[in-house]
């Protein structure tokens, strides 16, 4: 687990959009050449102190994502470092042509910052819920994508995304994520995080699921199964090396995540395991090819089985054998 000697973290208890928003005004004091975009959604992606403190390096392109993120891929070749600030549905979707041809296709250090991602949207249903967005971010060559567990993480993921050479796509959540880290550390891109030792099974998450399943685990520990959980941050890239080791220390393996269980956090373990022949027992856990419906946050957690709960049923049903 990420720690060092520091003081414990001003965002923790924020959620990863409210850590967002205050690490940006941190480095647009620290670098003239930080401009913030957004696509009429400035106030729910946690902009408006960027904007009072600096209203001449936003702009508000309205309802027009597309022309965002083409505008945020010649800002690049102006010198600047655009973040382009929107839902997750809608980057993912909606501008997604302009962000594979205009940025990705050309390598441009834009910043996606998305926030509601997952089912973190609860009641604006499925049109609004992003379960699709890491697969088609994860596919699109040269790009990095990463999910920060909570608000101090996402604090030293964009730090560490200002300074990287390529497209990078964040995924925030709207809620406020549970603590998963309690003091500032310096962000290494591409590294998991093994956040709780174990034995039995490895649980790896991504984004708000670290937490909850990090609390799956103490449940399972009540029942003498001794859960590792593993947070991996950066989806894409992966260095196989990093995991294989790892892996084969557990018998069983389950990745978690608030996304499709298709092309997402799951299908990248999946793939690391298939092509080093590992002989693990695996899992997807997340949302099961499947739209969702619309109800409060905290419920649809529930119903799709990601809260610790429904995490802990979870395994102890594939650890029977159901």
């Amino acid at each position: 687990m990420k720690e060092n000697n520091q003081i414990q973290s001003r965002f923790v208890g924020l959620s990863s959009r409210e850590a967002f928003g205050k690490v940006i005004v941190e480095l647009g004091e620290q670098n003239e050449n930080i401009v913030a975009l957004s696509a009429d959604l400035a106030d729910s992606v946690k902009l408006n102190d960027f904007i009072k403190k600096f209203p001449d390096r936003f702009i508000n392109f309205g309802v027009a994502e597309q022309n965002m993120m083409g505008a945020a891929a010649g800002l690049t070749l102006a010198g600047k470092i655009p973040f382009a600030c929107t839902y997750a549905v809608f980057s993912s979707m909606r501008a997604c042509e302009q962000v594979r041809t205009d940025i990705a296709y050309n390598g441009l250090p834009v910043k996606i910052v998305s926030t509601h991602s997952g089912i973190s949207f609860g009641v604006a249903g499925a049109t609004h819920q992003a379960i699709e967005d890491i697969g088609i971010y994860r596919s699109m060559a040269g790009m990095t994508v990463i999910s920060p567990a909570d608000g101090v993480e996402t604090a030293a993921v964009i730090r560490a995304a200002v300074d990287l050479d390529g497209p990078v796509y964040v995924r925030l959540s709207r809620v406020k994520e549970k603590t998963v880290y309690n003091q500032d550390f310096d962000y290494a891109i591409g590294k998991p995080d093994l956040v709780r030792s174990g034995s039995d099974v490895l649980l790896i998450a991504t984004g708000a699921q670290v937490g909850e399943t990090l609390d799956a685990a103490e449940l399972l520990a009540e029942q003498s199964v001794a859960a590792g959980v593993l947070n991996v941050s950066t989806i894409k890239p992966i260095n196989p090396s990093d995991f294989v080791d790892l892996l084969t220390d557990f018998p069983v393996v389950l990745t978690i995540e608030q996304h499709n269980v298709i092309n997402g956090l799951g299908s990248a373990i999946a793939e690391i395991i298939a092509e080093n022949n590992l002989n693990i027992r695996f899992k997807r856990h997340g949302l099961y090819d499947i739209f969702t419906t619309s109800g409060p946050y905290q419920e649809l957690l529930a119903y799709y089985q990601l809260d610790p709960k429904g995490i802990h049923d979870t395994v102890i049903r594939f650890l029977d054998g159901i």
